[in-house]
């Protein structure tokens, strides 16, 4: 089965195998070498300084990763901008809301692109914020939001910047020194190509120990995570199996040529499947230069329901994925991510029209 949602993803037979490695104790030297090691490794994906940043392993979904990072970095005294322009955006909104986190909403339609005149002029109006969270690939729609763009407006305005990298770690571009990144959440089982179970956010170390003294949660407190994995322990129990997966899934992406490589990969399939649909006059939701190589999103053929199309695939050896919301009747999802081939979504498309 080739799986074309936005995560899980297809395995290597590589990664696969890594789960059938040795039982391990969370409390024995073995894990934390295990543990230090992968935490080098998500630091090397984008060439970061281990002294600069720290990656911060927890055992959870992308979900967890982003509820550590905002109940973990936005202060009691601080404010929060989410912007929202998609599921995951209105997600971030949810976590603030839950753990009363002081915090306004910029919102947009769905799949829309970020009003920069709205954002400047909302800040100027709400002069006390003191964090933004914004998504980076929102895959309501497949839309890659403009993160320089808003990094610039944080930089000029001492702002600390959230992002949600979910589905955009490792195969899209990330420039923490230049956006002046504070943090990023993102997981293992997509761009990654690891499994569910392991998520993490990359920190600046000195935006951490600022509030160091501020808990909001238990097991989501990126302060007590990062001091325990930095003296090479864990507070929790972790998922053993899912993070030798991880680790081994980094070692074959660095040794494919990183993240740049899987980027270039994506890009090719992404192509492939936008001119091939095309092609039999299924339209994309948004044009390529505002969705990323990750998923796009795409109307649905004439006279077929999302539950009939779907099926039809799936019968065929492929899972699409529904569109959200008031999307749900008329779009359809096709993810890049995982160990596909260029042969297996030219298979794709002959299913597809043959289908249609």
């Amino acid at each position: 089965m080739i799986l074309l949602n936005p995560g899980p993803v297809n395995l290597s037979d590589r990664v696969r195998n890594a789960l059938l490695r040795p039982n391990l104790c969370h409390r024995e030297v073995e894990f934390s070498q295990l543990q230090s090691r992968i935490r080098e490794q998500l630091l090397q994906v984008y060439q970061l300084e281990s002294d600069r940043f720290a990656a911060v392993l927890l055992t959870g979904s992308g979900t967890a990763a982003m509820e550590a990072m905002v109940t973990s970095l936005v202060p009691q005294d601080g404010k929060l901008l989410v912007i929202e322009n998609g599921v995951y955006g209105e997600r971030i909104a949810k976590i603030a809301k839950i753990y009363r986190i002081n915090y306004t909403r910029l919102q947009h339609p769905w799949g829309g692109e970020i009003d920069i005149k709205a954002l400047l002029a909302l800040l100027n109006e709400t002069d006390d914020v003191t964090h933004l969270a914004v998504v980076h690939h929102e895959t309501t729609t497949g839309r890659l939001n403009n993160l320089a763009e808003v990094a610039a407006i944080c930089q000029q305005r001492n702002i600390q910047l959230l992002v949600d990298a979910v589905s955009s770690f490792g195969a899209e571009e990330i420039n923490f020194a230049d956006w002046g990144i504070t943090a990023c959440a993102a997981t293992a089982n997509k761009c990654l190509h690891g499994v569910p179970g392991t998520a993490f956010v990359i920190v600046r170390r000195d935006a951490l120990t600022a509030i160091d003294t501020i808990q909001r949660t238990l097991y989501l407190d990126l302060a007590t995570y990062c001091h325990q994995q930095d003296r090479g322990s864990t507070p929790f129990t972790q998922s053993i199996q899912t993070f030798y997966a991880l680790a081994e899934a980094l070692q074959e992406m660095e040794e494919a040529g990183g993240w740049r490589a899987r980027h270039a990969h994506y890009t090719q399939l992404a192509n492939l499947v936008r001119n091939g649909l095309g092609e039999m006059g299924i339209e994309p939701l948004l044009p390529s230069e505002n969705s990323s190589v990750v998923l796009s999103a795409y109307y649905l053929p004439d006279g077929f329901s999302y539950d009939e199309f779907h099926d039809k695939l799936k019968a065929q050896g492929y899972v699409i994925y529904s569109g959200q919301g008031d999307l749900a009747k008329s779009i359809f999802r096709v993810s890049t991510m995982g160990a596909i081939t260029a042969a297996d979504m030219e298979r794709f498309l002959a299913v597809v029209k043959q289908i249609i």
